[in-house]
């Protein structure tokens, strides 16, 4: 039998804390191990008990999510980090990312797509919330060309791995892909693994900002 993945969670909100830790109790194979209501804390925490997921609000006092987010990255690499945010917090997006974040959640998503979105950190994969990959695509300018690298990478894909490509740049879940192409979730999440491989991406933003530079998503 495995051990349970540990999670550390840090927001200064203890509504939130609470409704996250309702959903994680019942989680199969998921601990929550610890929880902080500010960065500082977040921080001695996390070195202290070194979990394998960090969720890591954004806005928190002493330290914010961002500055924690470095500084655990910097004294505990393993820790892969999941920040949590609200709707409208894309301009985070970036910094998060090039600052090493194992990805990006949306605080009103769903019970499923949190436990999913810890599993993937985990496992060394990148998850971003489907509606934050809407956002931050909506904000980008339509580039002045093709890039020849990027076409040829979109020419790898197959037919199918193509459909699915442009609906998750769409903004659209796994579970809507499969019900517009009228295949299962597991196949969804199948084809998107594929999508990143051969486009040599880690999440679902930069998958989608090489759909728009490519021209797949003006027709």
């Amino acid at each position: 039998m495995t051990d349970p993945l540990r999670v550390l969670l840090a927001d200064d909100d203890s509504l939130i804390r609470t409704a996250i830790d309702a959903i994680l109790r019942p989680a199969a194979g998921i601990e929550l191990i610890a929880q902080a209501g500010d960065g500082r804390t977040a921080i001695d925490l996390t070195v202290r008990h070194r979990p394998d997921v960090a969720l890591l609000d954004i806005q928190m006092p002493v330290l914010d999510g961002l500055a924690a987010l470095r500084e655990i990255r910097h004294l505990a690499p393993a820790v892969r980090v999941v920040v949590l945010t609200t709707f409208g917090q894309d301009d985070y997006v970036a910094q998060a990312l090039a600052s090493g974040a194992a990805g990006f959640l949306l605080k009103e998503s769903a019970a499923e797509e949190l436990e999913y979105a810890i599993r993937a950190a985990a496992a060394g994969n990148a998850y971003l919330s489907p509606k934050i990959t809407r956002q931050v695509l909506e904000r980008l300018p339509t580039p002045a060309s093709r890039p020849t690298e990027d076409l040829a990478k979109v020419d790898t894909l197959s037919e199918r791995e193509r459909e699915v490509l442009i609906r998750l740049a769409q903004g659209l879940s796994n579970a809507e892909i499969g019900k517009q192409l009228f295949v299962s979730e597991g196949t969804v999440k199948t084809h998107v693994y594929h999508v990143f491989a051969k486009l040599g991406v880690e999440n679902r933003v930069q998958a989608a900002m090489l759909a728009q530079r490519t021209g797949l998503l003006d027709n």
